[in-house]
């Protein structure tokens, strides 16, 4: 066990939406004794190739939590994602809610401005968000006790929040016939993902655990929830008692072949600003494509 204050008696509602354009699945998680909820890894829609920001994901977020008359306290980010782009300021900006995310986001704040050439002007301190957590901080939803972990490798701010029985892992961890993230980007290491993913192995066995992504290995259905127990026993990259060399070997190999996600340049700009799109000198929303900066 670990030292986390793990509260399983608490058992949170969980409702999963997925969006099929980024395989990303955004939760709703309500306190079952009030009317509190949060919202983990929103996702705000783009056509990239025609430089159009619509909202259709998160307004369906909203909407469930108007309709319902939900209070919702918390806009959590599992990290600076770079495959989608978040939706944070535009649901805060119609439900409130904080903002949070892991306090490396300035580490990822660092490295990013200086890929996509930022200016002065683009603060590195994280002061985009309303809450940047460290590991083992405590929060609450409601009347439910939350807390993070910081679960590094795929990226520096990753962070694990568990809310009551519930665990959001980011991309630490995939189902477990799709095995792991990638940690190959900039800040990632194979290693320390292998030590992350232990890190979340050893909450309670029947802790549930949501997934940010699912791509339907092999053409099953999209699924998103599973368990520790489930996860140490079949995972496909780290269960069964395989050991750290073993998953970095792999890892490595692994994410050699693979490409560079569809989204990651528009997602990165956006996402380290807390999910505001940036403007150019004359105000107007504007993407920089870095050449050979990735």
């Amino acid at each position: 066990m670990t030292a986390y204050p793990v509260t399983m008696s608490v058992q949170p509602e969980v409702r999963g939406y997925f969006d099929s354009a980024t395989n990303t699945i955004s939760y709703i998680v309500k306190d079952p004794a009030t009317d509190a909820c949060a919202i983990v890894d929103s996702v705000m829609d783009i056509d990239y190739a025609a430089g159009r920001i619509t909202y259709e994901h998160a307004d369906r977020l909203i909407e469930e939590i108007s309709r319902e008359n939900l209070r919702l306290e918390w806009i959590i980010e599992t990290h600076v994602h770079a495959d989608h782009l978040s939706a944070a300021p535009y649901i805060q900006d119609r439900l409130g809610g904080k903002i949070g995310i892991g306090s490396k986001i300035m580490a990822v704040q660092e490295e990013f401005g200086k890929i996509f050439n930022e200016g002065t002007d683009f603060q590195r301190d994280g002061s985009q968000f309303d809450r940047l957590f460290e590991d083992g901080d405590s929060y609450m939803v409601g009347e439910m006790p939350c807390f993070a972990i910081h679960t590094p490798g795929h990226t520096p701010a990753c962070m694990t929040h568990v809310i009551g029985d519930a665990a959001f892992v980011g991309d630490t961890l995939f189902m477990p016939d799709g095995g792991s993230a990638r940690a190959d980007f900039p800040g990632g290491d194979a290693g320390t993902l292998y030590d992350s993913i232990r890190k979340v192995l050893s909450l309670p066995d029947e802790m549930r655990l949501f997934m940010c992504h699912d791509y339907g290995p092999n053409g099953r259905d999209i699924q998103w929830e599973t368990t520790v127990a489930e996860e140490k026993a079949n995972n496909i990259h780290v269960g069964g008692g395989k050991t750290r060399e073993e998953f970095i070997r792999f890892r490595t190999e692994r994410d050699a072949q693979l490409a560079m996600p569809k989204l990651i340049i528009p997602s990165l700009q956006v996402n380290m600003r807390a999910g505001e799109v940036p403007t150019d000198k004359d105000g107007r929303p504007m993407l920089k494509v870095p050449v050979n900066g990735l």
